[in-house]
């Protein structure tokens, strides 16, 4: 019999986001009624907003039909309408959990949440018995999927009726035993920018892992007007936005102005709208040129920003446009330092070759390192740190850019007095051209990302350890 009247409960399972879930169910005489999927409720109650999109219907004539375990790269949202099941998941994913089972039985007061890569499978207990999936994407023929032979002695299912007595399709009979099974993967992260400074760190992070695709501009413009339909989206967990517009002085020229916004905002706008649509993580890079640097002190991620230049214009806004992505990570930073051209490498030449440069000494802020910035991308992505807003930079002592200069001719064993201090003013009066305006505090506050769990690098260390990188 259907109990009546339980309290919608989310209880976890052995097998991580496998999730058997109470329903209340309303009855009398002459039937009875039941919500099978009320989006608040249920994700008030704990349930994920997974975002079904297709509503199927599974009907079973007699009692002991059993269905293959089969894993799909979607969620599903199993519900029995009428009769009963016996249900056995096995997790099919790549990872430590790899062959857990879990089974229990589900009548219309009963729900599980199956999550991707987990195979399911399901044996009537009783004769007409009919249950409902939704499912959070569209059936592909192109979709990897993984099946696991029912009668698998590994995963030792105990089976209500035995397989011997019961319906089972000759394909089902046939999977491979779990020894032979292909693990599900996780989603693809895409890197935009993959060739850039932090496209190059984001590579060295991830190593050689098959699940992390990197793009240029060239394999994928984020102006093109096909870009909804350029990737299959729904395979992706994450999009990292490893790529802008950072020609901070061209930016302030009429044709520099225009690539300025459509690559930092309408490009941005459009990443943010697949993201929202397909339930994806959004990662950003945002940057201290979104304030006038006029503050007293750090500035924190609530702090309104006061951009200078057309450059921090546009930061500012696609900041403003990634924020209203569900599923999102803006991470602020300065003065970033990777491979190739960047002022440590150019303070290290100079240093190298005898000349006593003049380096602005009214700019205040901290290195960061692009790996040091990708370590923070991996951790909030696998930690499942809370969404929003964090600075991330170098630690310690806030130095000027004339500071760092004398480190880096210390460290590399030269004399640090040879640079001397001008102000931004003085550096830039000869310059030629259109310049943009920079923030002389660019000293970010490091409290939120460090409560995340996330330690920053003590800034001077890092420039030491990547000065012997370069030498």
């Amino acid at each position: 019999m259907t109990s009546f009247g339980k309290a919608l409960t989310v209880t976890e399972t052995s097998i991580p986001g496998l999730l058997v879930v109470d329903l209340p169910v309303h009855g009398d005489s002459r039937g009875w009624f039941k919500e099978n999927w009320q989006r608040e409720k249920m994700v008030a109650a704990g349930l994920p907003d997974f975002g079904p999109v297709q509503n199927n219907i599974s009907f079973n004539d007699a009692i002991g039909t059993t269905r293959g375990i089969h894993a799909e790269p979607w969620d599903k949202w199993v519900s029995v309408a009428t009769g009963k099941i016996f249900g056995a998941w096995v997790d099919l994913r790549a990872g430590e959990t790899f062959g857990t089972v879990f089974t229990t039985e589900i009548d219309p007061s009963r729900a599980i949440l199956v999550p991707r890569g987990v195979g399911n499978s399901y044996q009537t207990l009783e004769a007409d018995t009919a249950y409902t999936y939704l499912v959070n994407d569209h059936w592909s023929p192109d979709a990897k999927y993984s099946f696991l032979n029912l009668a698998d002695e590994t995963a030792a299912i105990a089976w209500p009726i035995p397989l011997s007595e019961v319906e089972i399709s000759a394909k089902d009979l046939a999977h491979p035993r779990l020894a032979d099974v292909t693990p599900i993967g996780p989603k693809k992260i895409l890197v935009l920018g993959g060739s850039g400074q932090l496209g190059l760190a984001l590579r060295e992070a991830w190593g050689d892992a098959e699940h992390v695709e990197y793009t240029t501009r060239e394999d994928l413009d984020l102006r093109t007007a096909d870009l909804a339909t350029a990737r299959r989206w729904r395979d992706y967990s994450a999009i990292i936005n490893a790529a802008a517009y950072t020609a901070v002085d061209l930016a302030e020229t009429p044709e520099g102005r225009g690539d300025a916004w459509a690559s930092n905002v309408t490009g941005v706008a459009a990443l943010a709208r697949i993201a929202t649509e397909h339930g994806i993580t959004l990662v950003h890079v945002s940057s201290d040129y979104v304030f006038d640097g006029t503050k007293t002190g750090q500035y924190c991620e609530t702090d309104a920003v006061q951009p200078l230049g057309v450059y921090g214009q546009t930061k500012a806004a696609g900041d403003a446009v990634v924020a209203t992505v569900p599923r999102h990570y803006i991470l602020r930073t300065s003065w970033v330092i990777g491979e190739g051209r960047n002022f440590v490498r150019t303070m290290a030449s100079l240093a190298e070759r005898g000349i006593a440069p003049k380096v602005v000494g009214d700019q205040v802020g901290r290195l960061t390192f692009t790996t040091d910035l990708a370590s923070a991308i991996l951790h909030l992505l696998s930690s499942a740190a809370p969404f929003g807003l964090y600075n991330v930079t170098g630690a310690g002592e806030p130095r000027s850019w004339a500071d760092i200069a004398r480190a880096v001719y210390r460290l590399t064993g030269h004399e640090p007095s040879a640079v001397s201090d001008v102000t931004t003013a003085q550096y830039f009066a000869d310059q030629a051209g259109p310049i943009a305006p920079r923030p002389l505090n660019s000293v970010l506050d490091l409290t939120r990302i460090e409560a995340a769990g996330w330690t920053p690098r003590d800034a001077d260390e890092a420039l030491e350890a990547y000065l012997t990188t370069i030498s």
